[in-house]
């Protein structure tokens, strides 16, 4: 089968690109404005990626156009369509999917799928479960919003381990809407047999009106967990609750809070796993990550891969070697003395636990200048504006990136007062950190972009005498 995948450099559509490669599909896409980590992947698979969205590409006539969910029906300001390829789909009556709907038809089918869903954490805690079950030898598959240190590429298909009734699959489960013509969420499609609900707040403003709304999509997933399945869910989180107070059919594992199934014991770093019912220690987790939400995220990934066989001290003793995920608080490099970070977190909340996480890690003595750009959709409506100063209360100095921006970050972050400093480009900004940095401090640069390249700036510009 030839597809040809439009927004094929999305986290979530690249991945699928090379699945699809690997399962002997021949594969094409098309983007606009690309960066890597994606863009380098796709060519080192060698699929063939065309600039644009142009009409003239139905003349590579493949079996099924598969459309991403940056595509829509808009009009530019002339009047012109925006994606003129997909009207030209339309136009045709040429066959379309979802990326979700093929990759439930052509891959999920028959495997035995573990989806990891929430607001926060979904990418790390997919990679701790697929390391935990290949340490095991159990060869899963996977689809990661993000490349794993430990397997270098986003997606495989994997394979069927012996002793195992399925092939084991571990797919990030995100909440967003499928596409413009199924605004269903992604992972209603997945039909998971083991369902992670690691968190659950309000994000995604320009599709949901309000929490419940994101609740309701949840239960939707919840509804699919066959009665031999299980949910592993947090227990701190009220959202989850409710989610799960409006019915389940299926077992539930729950970790986080003191009478939870699977409960951490010390700091993030060093930490027990507790196993409700046994007397001793389920295992012990010693690593190099930081902070509380990835305790968190290790729980959930031990709970999970318990449900596919893999005992506790096995899954403990596989996180010991995890390398996390490229632009989870990867070092970019060091110049002048000063350790220059890169972070994909975007939402407050994940900013604050990002660099909450830091300043465990470092002490309260240590010099931390974060430096964001509100850049998810959710950002950019200024929905979460008032909740900056407060998920920035770790950092020392804050810059925010505010270009593009229809409001004010300067008066959003008034309460930081000289603690916090705008810039309307990246240049700009990127001058007024180095400017700011001394010897011994972490610059930690979080976006859900590229950045306009600000990590090598940076380092540039410290290096220089």
């Amino acid at each position: 089968m030839h597809i040809h995948i439009l927004g094929i450099c999305g986290t979530f559509m690249g991945g699928l690109a090379a699945l699809a490669r690997e399962a002997g599909h021949r594969v094409t896409g098309c983007d606009a404005g690309v960066y890597p980590p994606m863009s380098d992947q796709l060519a080192a698979l060698g699929i063939e990626l065309v600039e644009g969205y142009g009409a003239d590409q139905m003349a590579l006539q493949p079996d099924m156009f598969i459309v991403g969910n940056v595509v829509s029906r808009a009009r530019l300001a002339d009047g012109t369509a925006k994606f003129p390829l997909m009207e030209a789909i339309l136009d045709a009556g040429a066959p379309y999917t979802s990326g979700p709907q093929w990759l439930a038809e052509h891959v999920l089918a028959g495997r035995h799928v573990l989806a990891v869903a929430g607001t926060h954490g979904k990418t790390t805690t997919t990679s701790m479960l697929a390391w935990i079950l290949e340490s095991a030898g159990l060869a899963p598959g996977f689809l990661v919003g993000g490349v794993p240190l430990d397997f270098g590429v986003s997606a495989r298909l994997g394979r069927q381990a012996a002793g195992q009734p399925r092939p084991l699959f571990v797919i990030e489960a995100d909440e967003y809407d499928t596409a413009f013509f199924d605004k269903r969420s992604k992972f209603v499609h997945y039909r998971p047999r083991t369902a992670v609900l690691n968190n659950l707040e309000f994000d995604h403003a320009d599709i949901f009106d309000d929490l419940a709304a994101i609740e309701r999509q949840f239960h939707h997933l919840v509804r699919t967990v066959p009665p031999s399945g299980r949910v592993v869910v947090n227990a701190l989180e009220e959202s989850l609750a409710r989610v799960l107070h409006a019915g389940c059919w299926s077992s539930v594992a729950s970790f986080g809070a003191a009478d939870s199934d699977f409960t951490a014991e010390g700091p993030p770093h060093d930490f027990a796993v507790l196993r409700r019912g046994q007397d001793a220690s389920a295992g012990r987790v010693q690593w190099d990550l930081s902070g509380v939400h990835n305790q968190l995220n290790a729980l959930a990934a031990i709970a999970a891969a318990e449900h596919v066989g893999v005992p506790p001290a096995q899954a403990c003793a596989a996180l010991a070697h995890f390398h996390n995920v490229r632009r989870r608080m990867e070092l970019r490099g060091t110049a002048a003395g000063v350790q220059v970070y890169d972070d994909f977190a975007h939402h407050p909340t994940a900013i604050r636990t990002t660099l909450h996480g830091l300043r465990q890690r470092l002490g309260p003595d240590a010099r931390i200048l974060a430096v964001f750009e509100p850049r998810s959709n959710t950002m950019k409506l200024g929905t979460m504006a008032a909740q900056l100063p407060w998920s920035l209360e770790s950092a020392d100095l804050s810059f925010c990136h505010t270009g593009g921006l229809d409001w004010d970050a300067a008066a959003a972050l008034a309460p930081l007062g000289s603690r916090a400093r705008t810039a309307a480009d990246v240049p700009q900004l990127a001058a007024q950190v180095a400017a700011a940095a001394r010897p011994g401090d972490h610059i930690v640069c979080m976006s859900n972009g590229s950045f306009g390249g600000i990590h090598a700036r940076l380092l540039q510009l410290l290096a220089a005498p």
